[in-house]
């Protein structure tokens, strides 16, 4: 059987790793890809500004392909299909001939049609060459804006703020995060946004972009407004690459993607289509899990499994932007009839929580977290598996009140069906199995199930399952802190304050070994404020700090630091203010009004 893959990205890749673990046979295989190198990781593309190469992101272990016997063309881009002849040709004119066509060819990046948008310093976010362009870009350029609010847009801001340019997030919508994120957790996601050092414009539509008076470029909008810039990087969005679907006249979804049914074929069924050139029942998925169902699926379905079948992917997602814990689930908007919701705003710690349930009470059906997502793992298994909400939900989110304990959900609770990791199908059952079979760390769990391997969101979550079913079957759980301590931190804390114990060396003496480590010194110097209150740069306790408590100041990537002095509600007396501003000037800081009302001091 000879089978033609276009495209070699995270899902071209999956569907190839799927095909594999099927031990089909007697196949040939062969790889068009039109980027220069093999697959990569897009999920952490951003890291290549903090320092990570293209091979760090590759997701090919090495020797796969001659492992395997596939064949990978790298530069090679598909111009055309003749279903009837069963042959793919290359803009280069080779032919190749397929048995099974497998279509991955992704989407691309929707740049609004805006003029001016062609202009030199204007990029999209979508590869290794695009962040290439961007960082030879970014040592002539001063500041930078992100045209896009959403999930890939706030990564894209981040890698501007990591190259050091002064920088913006226009958006359209009138909130960050639109499709994830209601009103109320947008308006928070802003403020922190903006506290980090980013300026966010919602709501602003983009006109034209000329030249500017002081900078490269200035965007003119319609309200009149405009912003000037070195940089701009275009993140609206993504439309599915289904260019080769219509010259060869397959059925193409309502919005666009090449339409497939369960097992993932086309409407021709030597043809099939996974990720996001995919449309399935009239929607396309953006997300890698959903991708990487479509791959295995597909895998299944060409190696003879013909129950193999794509059922739809949850949509929930928890991610950490610019450091800002993000999370939605479900029916985040509410919008399921007679809906209803519970939310807990804490403007001061800037924290916003949602739960949507039903009009019964009973069953969660979506939630929002910003600021803390703490909760995640256990409202996502409560939502999935239709696990019945406890008498008073809303403390799921609220702070526990009068003594009460937090009502949570154990792992036990969870069937063996639960869905443990998205992005690579790892159920709990498949986790306990798992540790039957001897893995017993996190490092262990990824190299034999992949939970927790692709976006890393749902490792806490493993780690329970795993420790819980340690214990089930009479295996030691360690929950030291690490290796110089044979505690938990809930232990070290009963045993600071019922020994009375108020210096580092008196506890290592009493219950440690060794000279200590940047993991329980700050744990140590935590607990010893929770119980005693001491001035936390004394002498003794000032060195069990971590950087950022020690220099009261926030590392960043360059080693230099950022402070904010207290301001507390933004009130300030103007000796304070001219005090600020002649410490910003002695040291050449640059400074910028947070979302918070306080002033930022970058450089020190």
């Amino acid at each position: 059987m000879k089978i033609v893959l276009i495209g070699h990205g995270m899902v071209g890749h999956k569907f190839l790793e799927s095909l594999a673990e099927t031990g089909l046979s007697h196949v040939d295989v062969t790889v068009l890809c039109e980027e220069p190198r093999a697959a990569y990781d897009r999920v952490h593309l951003s890291e290549f500004f903090s320092g990570k190469t293209a091979e760090d992101l590759s997701l090919v272990e090495p020797g796969f392909f001659d492992r395997t016997g596939f064949s990978l063309r790298l530069g090679t881009r598909a111009a055309s299909i003749d279903r009837r002849t069963c042959t793919v040709t290359t803009v280069s004119g080779e032919v190749f001939p397929y048995d099974k066509l497998v279509l991955a060819t992704g989407s691309n990046p929707f740049v609004p049609q805006v003029p001016g948008r062609d202009r030199d310093h204007c990029f999209v976010y979508r590869t290794i060459e695009d962040l290439e362009a961007m960082q030879a870009s970014g040592t002539k350029s001063k500041t930078g804006v992100v045209v896009g609010g959403g999930l890939l847009g706030l990564e894209c801001a981040k890698a501007l703020r990591d190259m050091g340019l002064e920088t913006h997030v226009v958006e359209f919508a009138p909130r960050l995060m639109a499709v994830q994120v209601d009103e109320g957790g947008g308006r928070v996601l802003k403020a922190k946004i903006e506290e980090l050092g980013v300026q966010v414009h919602t709501g602003r539509n983009t006109q034209e972009i000329t030249d500017g008076a002081r900078a490269r470029h200035r965007m003119k909008f319609a309200d009149d407004s405009y912003l000037e810039t070195d940089m701009i990087v275009f993140s609206a969005g993504i439309r599915p690459r289904d260019e080769l679907a219509r010259q060869c006249v397959l059925a193409i979804g309502p919005r666009g993607g090449v339409a497939i049914d369960s097992a993932c074929r086309t409407s021709d069924h030597n043809v099939y289509a996974i990720g996001e050139c995919a449309s399935w029942n009239e929607q396309t998925f953006g997300l890698v899990a959903p991708g990487y169902d479509m791959a295995r699926v597909a895998a299944r379905h060409i190696a003879g499994e013909v129950d193999a079948a794509f059922v739809g992917a949850d949509m929930s997602t928890k991610l950490k932007l610019m450091g800002v814990d993000v999370a939605s689930i479900g029916d985040a908007h509410g919008k399921t009839p007679h809906s209803r919701s519970c939310q807990y705003v804490d403007e001061r710690r800037q924290v916003y929580k949602k739960i949507v349930i039903s009009e019964d009470g009973k069953q969660l059906l979506g939630a929002v977290l910003i600021g803390d997502a703490t909760e995640y793992g256990t409202l996502l298994q409560m939502a999935l598996n239709g696990i019945t909400l406890p008498e008073d939900p809303e403390f799921l989110i609220f702070p526990s009140s009068d003594g009460k304990a937090k009502p949570g959900l154990g792992v036990e609770a969870l069937p063996d069906t639960a869905q443990i990791c998205s992005c690579n199908n790892v159920t709990k059952g498949g986790i306990c199995e798992a540790v039957g079979n001897g893995a017993c760390t996190i490092a262990e769990m990824k190299a034999c199930t992949k939970a927790g391997a692709t976006c890393g969101g749902c490792v806490p979550l493993v780690t329970q399952v795993m420790k819980a079913e340690m214990a089930r079957r009479g295996m030691a759980v360690n929950n030291h802190i690490c290796e110089h301590f044979a505690y938990s931190r809930q232990e070290i804390y009963h045993l600071v304050r019922v020994g009375q114990i108020k210096s580092f060396d008196d506890l290592l003496a009493k219950h440690g070994k060794g000279l200590g480590c940047d993991i329980c010194k700050p744990v140590a110097a935590s607990v010893f404020a929770s119980c005693w209150n001491e001035f936390v740069l004394k002498k003794e306790l000032a060195s069990l700090q971590d950087s950022n408590d020690y220099y009261l100041g926030n590392i960043q990537k360059d080693g230099s630091y950022s402070v904010v002095p207290r301001m507390p509600g933004g009130e300030v007396t103007p000796d304070g203010l001219i005090a600020v501003g002649q410490v910003a000037k002695k040291y050449g800081l640059y400074t910028k009004v947070t979302g918070g009302a306080r002033v930022d001091m970058f450089g020190a």
